[in-house]
């Protein structure tokens, strides 16, 4: 009489995994319970037990752009550099494509009287400060002064030629005359008129009044009066009087 004692042993496992699980050669899909009988080893049975997830893969990709540098918030890593950046975390696989550009800054300084129109934005600015345009990574600012324009007119009126001390300038016909400096306008009014000049030749006995000023001269000599651009000369000559008296 023989006696033929079989012993068995079970084992079991329990595996997560994405999309695919190979066991004992054999590639499961889908998550569940499976078991493995294996052929008597030294008299004894095997039966192993696969306790199976499988969770399906996700990808999500990401494309960002920024200035010098970016945070992702998948990982909350800071990225400087432009690239393909990947996170794998349990199935899900986040990729981030990434461009970085370095920030550029420009300064402009600029001088207008009233008004100022900056091309970088087209805006018409009437105050003096800074502005500041943004456009992707690039900084432009406007340092700007105004000045409010002023206007003075000056009304003239010479003989012959006129010296304006605003500009220097010697000017011998009438007419309407503009000088501007900075956000000053000086404007001239002018009014030339040619001199003229009479000469009068008198002889009178011991006075003589003149009708040009109505001066009475007692002596003999060169005599001018001036009325605008006007001048009257006299060249005079008075003789004194004589008396001849005889006693008889």
């Amino acid at each position: 009489m023989s006696l033929t004692i079989n012993n068995s042993s079970n084992s079991s496992t329990t595996v997560t995994a994405c999309d695919t699980y190979t066991w004992n050669g054999i590639t499961y899909t889908a998550s569940g319970v499976y078991t493995f009988d294996t052929e008597t080893i030294l008299g004894c049975d095997s039966i192993a037990t696969l306790n199976l997830t499988i969770t399906p893969s996700t990808s999500n990709t990401t494309t960002a752009s920024a200035c010098d540098t970016y945070v992702w918030s998948v990982d909350g890593a800071t990225y400087t550099a432009s690239g393909s950046y990947t996170s794998v975390t349990g199935c899900n696989t986040e990729i981030l494509n990434l461009t970085i550009t370095p920030s550029t800054s420009n300064t402009t300084t600029a001088s207008a009287c009233d008004t100022y129109v900056w091309s970088v934005d087209g805006a018409t600015y009437t105050a003096s400060g800074s502005y500041t345009s943004v456009t992707g990574c690039n900084t432009e600012i406007l340092n700007l002064t105004i000045t409010p324009s002023t206007s003075n007119t000056t009304t003239a009126s010479a003989c012959d030629t006129y010296v304006w001390s605003v500009d220097g300038n010697t000017y011998a016909a009438s007419g309407s005359y503009t000088s501007v400096t900075g956000c000053a306008t000086e404007i001239l009014n002018l009014t030339i008129t040619p001199s003229t000049s009479n000469t009068t030749t008198a002889s009178a006995c011991d006075t003589y009044v003149w009708s040009v000023d109505g001066a009475t001269y007692t002596a003999s000599g060169s005599y001018t009066s001036v009325t605008g651009c006007n001048t009257e000369i006299l060249n005079l000559t008075i003789t004194p009087s004589t008396s001849n008296t005889t006693t008889a």
